[in-house]
């Protein structure tokens, strides 16, 4: 009696066991619903400092006024020699413009280097030119202060250029809000947070 209650307890136990582990694994899987978005989006009121940088053209600007123009604004940090997201993010870009269309004329792109000491003009000049950069699209580099200056201005100074982060950011007009994209947007989800700030403004 007691070795076949034995026998048959496993055949009672069993199915329990499953229904809880299945459970309990259904609640430690993340669904879409609670993963992590992809891009994190924040509205932020950033100061721009008036720092001189240097255009790709070998112009001192101020970075300030080159912001200023009327046009709205979609900025990011990079530097030529970085093998990793830098050429990720600048070919989202060149997508990005190429997909605005005959809006781009209205949009200025700017791309600041965190490696000035290397990235020459003439150097941005060749980076522009392999990733056919349109008209409206300018790079910049500087000195070492000007370039840190602005990373700070934006939050995105760690201290080592191998150490930098994706983020994209878009400003409507001047005085407005900036919109910071923290991580890999798509070239359709900068179109679409474009569209978003132009219709807000």
């Amino acid at each position: 009696m007691h070795r076949r209650m034995l026998r048959v307890l496993p055949r009672l136990c069993l199915p329990t066991l499953c229904v809880a582990g299945a459970l309990t694994i259904a609640q430690a899987a993340p669904t879409e619903a609670t993963a992590p978005p992809r891009v994190r989006v924040s509205k932020l009121p950033y100061q721009v400092p008036d720092v001189k940088l240097v255009r790709q053209d070998g112009t001192p600007v101020s970075l300030a006024a080159e912001m200023d123009d009327g046009r709205a604004v979609v900025l990011n940090f990079i530097f030529t020699s970085c093998q990793d997201i830098c050429p990720l993010m600048t070919q989202t870009f060149a997508a990005f413009q190429r997909k605005l269309g005959g809006e781009a004329a209205r949009v200025h792109l700017m791309s600041i280097s965190i490696d000035p000491e290397q990235d020459t003009p003439k150097r941005l000049r060749e980076y522009a030119a392999r990733f056919k950069a349109g008209p409206g699209w300018t790079y910049y580099t500087g000195t070492e202060a000007a370039s840190v200056a602005a990373q700070k201005a934006f939050n995105v100074y760690l201290g080592d250029k191998m150490s930098h982060t994706v983020v994209t950011f878009m400003r409507s007009a001047p005085g407005a809000s900036w919109r910071r994209l923290d991580g890999f947007a798509t070239p359709d989800e900068l179109v679409q947070h474009y569209h978003a700030l132009i219709a807000a403004r």
